[in-house]
């Protein structure tokens, strides 16, 4: 018995070799449902002498599980596809799901119309979802039919676990350093006002600045250069004695600096810059960037993994964040 030489085995090869049924050698090579131990002695004799190989794809697509996982990053508008951040995830997702022959699927859904989710539960294809710039809006629109097989990277619910990092203690972190380092005039640049797990780094800046008995100066921000930039000088235009900024990211922290060296402004000569992610810049701008860590890979890897492992993980996973000193501040 032997298949077409010009390509591989095929389920209907194997079917025909062991003189079943394509839906019986399907039942035995996916080990499910009945056949006969004669039929199925046949099947899986006709299966080795062929070569036969299961497409973990199809077979995926038999059990109904899916075959690729999706990553579904909320935003205001498309350009959320091409935050660095959010690569990341879909890098470290890949590396788990690769092992299972399950891919990874980039999708955008728009604030405020979630309805994408549906459209993602109703998929076949889909084995599970992981959520990116999660609100609460976003878990209220989760299907019951994706319970169990969703995560979020951010806020979470019952019915959907979430991981994170500490960015309350990472925040806290670089905060008391400035304050350590003499700093008393320190202004923060926040991230986007929809996402709440960008509002705990402000919850923890006002919490310290009022501990210390120092005045709050916020600025609007939304995790890019561009903003920071405008950020900077906007806070030097209300504040002139401010002596550190503090952004929500490393991105905003290096549009600050940019901003802050165009005015004639020395880092940290005479205004501290801190940001948050550590990401692999931070050691290398000019000045080196004073920030705090933020495990992407980790995170990502862990709500992937419990994606794919189906069955329920802790409500909330927060992963550490440590303080990062370098010539910034």
């Amino acid at each position: 018995m032997t298949a077409a030489a010009h390509r591989p085995a095929t389920l209907e090869d194997v079917a025909r070799a062991a003189g079943v049924s394509r839906s019986t050698a399907s039942r035995v090579i996916a080990g499910t449902g009945f056949a006969s131990p004669d039929a199925r002695e046949r099947v899986v004799t006709a299966a080795d002498q062929l070569g036969y190989v299961p497409n973990p794809a199809a077979r995926a697509l038999v059990r109904g599980g899916g075959v690729r996982l999706v990553v579904a990053a909320a935003g205001t508008s498309a350009a959320v596809l091409d935050d660095p951040y959010v690569h990341r995830v879909v890098g470290s997702a890949a590396r788990v799901c690769a092992p299972a022959g399950v891919g990874v699927a980039l999708h955008w859904l728009p604030l405020g119309d979630p309805r994408g989710l549906e459209q993602l539960a109703a998929d076949r294809s889909v084995c599970g979802v992981v959520l990116v710039n999660t609100t609460e809006a976003l878990l209220d629109a989760v299907p019951r039919s994706l319970h169990g097989r969703v995560a979020s990277i951010g806020i979470g619910s019952a019915e959907v676990p979430s991981f994170d990092v500490d960015n309350t203690a990472g925040a806290g972190a670089v905060l008391r350093h400035l304050y350590a380092t003499g700093r008393r005039r320190i202004a923060m640049v926040t991230g986007p006002a929809w996402l709440p797990c960008s509002q705990r780094p402000v919850q923890a800046y006002r919490h310290l600045m009022r501990q210390a008995g120092l005045p709050e100066r916020v600025v609007d921000g939304d995790f890019t250069a561009a903003r920071g930039r405008a950020a900077a000088g906007e806070a030097l235009r209300r504040w002139p004695d401010v002596d550190a900024i503090y952004a929500i990211s490393d991105e905003t922290a290096f549009g600050v600096i940019a901003a802050l060296r165009d005015g004639g402004v020395r880092v940290p000569g005479d205004v501290a810059v801190a940001g948050f992610d550590d990401i692999p810049l931070a050691g290398m701008s000019a000045p080196a960037l004073t920030t705090a860590s933020h495990p992407v890979g980790r995170i990502a890897t862990a709500a992937a993994s419990a994606v794919l492992a189906g069955r329920p993980a802790a409500p909330v996973t927060l992963f550490p964040s440590a303080l990062v000193t370098r010539d910034s501040a």
